[in-house]
């Protein structure tokens, strides 16, 4: 296995750690997740891990449902995604795979605080770093923290982990002319509103020039493919000559 990227952020939803349309938390799924990063993290790739929290709970939802305020429902979300990565963590070590986890938000028994300089620390001494609870503000997605955090470590790469093996022209689950999309500018996605990212992540992204890899993770070895390059997925980058 050779590494294209030296440094990358995987983004995984709250969905990857349960059954399709399930709750909570599935220990096979969250063992099969684990198993992925670990291949990877053997090869000598710095790892950080961004998680969501779509299988307990979402922010936007929630208040939309309920008399919680959108902020406070966000701030459970976030306490949510220490759930997940905490479950993570356990069964990181529990493969023998050094793992740290830096939440957002003041966790000091459960959790370092993310700070920058020791989060690249950590990745250069070979742990897998999980990083939780958003960016700790309310209104701002875990992909838009991915897209932050991606940038602030110098990440090669921000790695969409999805149950989708893509990006397409429209959405496959209704559409059976639906057309899988290998590669797409930061401005066509946003200017043809695609469900990749929310589009503050996407703009980031593209502000910094961070390529954005969307793929399948349940699909056993895509991971380890899309960190050695191969054609895995959509990748969403600045425009080329032609495009």
């Amino acid at each position: 296995m050779q590494p294209k990227y030296h440094r990358v952020v995987l983004k995984i939803s709250g969905e990857g750690f349960c059954v399709a349309d399930g709750f909570g938390l599935d220990t096979k799924e969250v063992t099969s997740v684990a198993s992925r990063i670990k291949e990877v993290a053997s090869s000598g790739v710095q790892l950080a891990v961004v998680v969501g929290a779509g299988n307990f709970l979402r922010g936007y939802t929630l208040s939309q449902q309920s008399n919680v305020s959108r902020a406070t429902a966000d701030y459970m979300g976030m306490l949510a995604t220490v759930i997940n990565a905490l479950a993570l963590q356990d069964t990181l070590e529990a493969m023998e795979v050094d793992t740290r986890v830096q939440a957002a938000i003041t966790m000091r028994d459960v959790a370092e605080p993310f700070i920058r300089r020791r989060c690249i620390r950590h990745l250069e001494k070979g742990r897998v770093v999980i990083l939780a609870a958003g960016t700790g503000n309310p209104f701002f997605s875990t992909d838009t923290c991915a897209a932050l955090r991606a940038s602030e470590i110098d990440a090669d790469a921000l790695l969409k982990a999805t149950k989708v093996d893509g990006v397409y022209d429209a959405d496959p689950a209704t559409d059976p002319h639906a057309k899988k999309i290998d590669s797409i500018s930061y401005l066509e996605v946003l200017r043809r509103q695609l469900k990749v990212m929310d589009s503050t992540a996407i703009s980031l992204a593209m502000d910094n020039g961070l390529p954005v890899v969307v793929f399948n993770l349940k699909v056993k070895g895509n991971l380890r493919r899309v960190v050695c390059g191969e054609n895995v997925g959509t990748c969403v980058k600045e425009a080329s000559e032609g495009d």
